[in-house]
């Protein structure tokens, strides 16, 4: 093998990052992560419970850049932070339920990046790993904290239905609403730091990462959920589906005013994303023309 042939080879090896560097960003990660879910902790789901939080760019872009660990720790570390921080102390909801969900999330994040990276890898791992963790902080969320835990009234009065249905409609709140961050504003800071900092990216990354993703990729990631949004938004409307969730639900967490607001997100959610990938459609054409 030639000199350069081993150079070319080495640059798609993960290099090792000292455990000291880690350990920082780990800190690092779960400082940002806290003080950025922190300042939208007062903006609710359309229940009363969740947040809306677009502070997840953070623990992306430290998933992917320093790995699993640094990705998974800081934002369980982070999240309980900013939870115990609104609640006035060690916040047992965010333990049970927010620190295993982004740890997971994030960590698996991390471990499939770290393996290889390239932008549609990218978008698909944002794409599964957001609802995985989503899914796994609602459904710990609701029958874990709320249910088991705590034995809220409003929620032992639930159905299993009712309480399912809940956990399912706050993982749709929070991957609608942190998707389009992940996608628009993760991307240029890695490219940023892959820039910046290469001495401290791994080997692919240093390599896929210096340009921003392709034009078409970040339309077709953007448009495919929007697309899937309407239609959710237009069965929730029209359908059967959301006749039962309005009549069995009235009572509990699906009265006419949270039906009109879960309507509202997933079309308001669904245009926005697709005027943001026909918009990158159109630029992508502009260019090539």
């Amino acid at each position: 093998m030639t000199k350069s042939s081993k150079i070319a080879s080495n640059t798609h090896q993960p290099r090792r990052q000292p455990y000291s560097l880690i350990v920082v960003a780990t800190a690092l990660n779960a400082a940002l992560y806290a003080v950025g879910a922190y300042v939208t902790s007062y903006i609710p789901s359309p229940w009363g419970v969740g947040q809306f939080r677009p502070a997840v760019v953070i623990p992306a872009l430290f998933a992917t850049i320093f790995g699993p660990w640094a990705g998974g720790i800081g934002a369980a570390l982070g999240t309980l932070i900013a939870d115990s921080a609104k609640h006035g102390g060690l916040y047992f909801g965010s333990l049970l339920a927010a620190v295993p969900g982004n740890f997971v999330g994030f960590f698996i994040f991390g471990y499939i990046l770290r393996k290889k990276f390239n932008w549609a890898r990218f978008v698909a791992v944002a794409n599964v790993t957001l609802v995985v963790a989503n899914l796994i902080v609602a459904f710990l969320y609701v029958f874990a904290f709320k249910l088991l835990y705590t034995q809220a009234v409003a929620f032992t009065q639930l159905t299993s239905d009712a309480l399912t249905v809940l956990s399912v409609g706050l993982t749709l709140f929070w991957f609608v609403t942190m998707l389009p961050f992940v996608l628009l504003v993760a991307p240029p800071l890695i490219v940023t730091v892959a820039s910046a900092f290469p001495s401290i990216v791994p080997g692919d990354l240093r390599t896929n990462a210096v340009k921003q993703p392709p034009k078409q990729l970040l339309a077709l990631s953007m448009l495919i959920p929007g697309i899937i949004m309407i239609v959710v938004g237009l069965t929730t409307t029209y359908t059967a589906f959301g006749n039962y969730l309005s009549t069995k639900f009235a009572t509990s967490y699906f009265p006419a005013a949270i039906m009109v607001m879960l309507q509202l997100l997933f079309y308001a959610s669904g245009a926005v994303l697709t005027i943001i990938g026909l918009a990158f459609l159109v630029r992508r054409n502009n260019n090539r023309s």
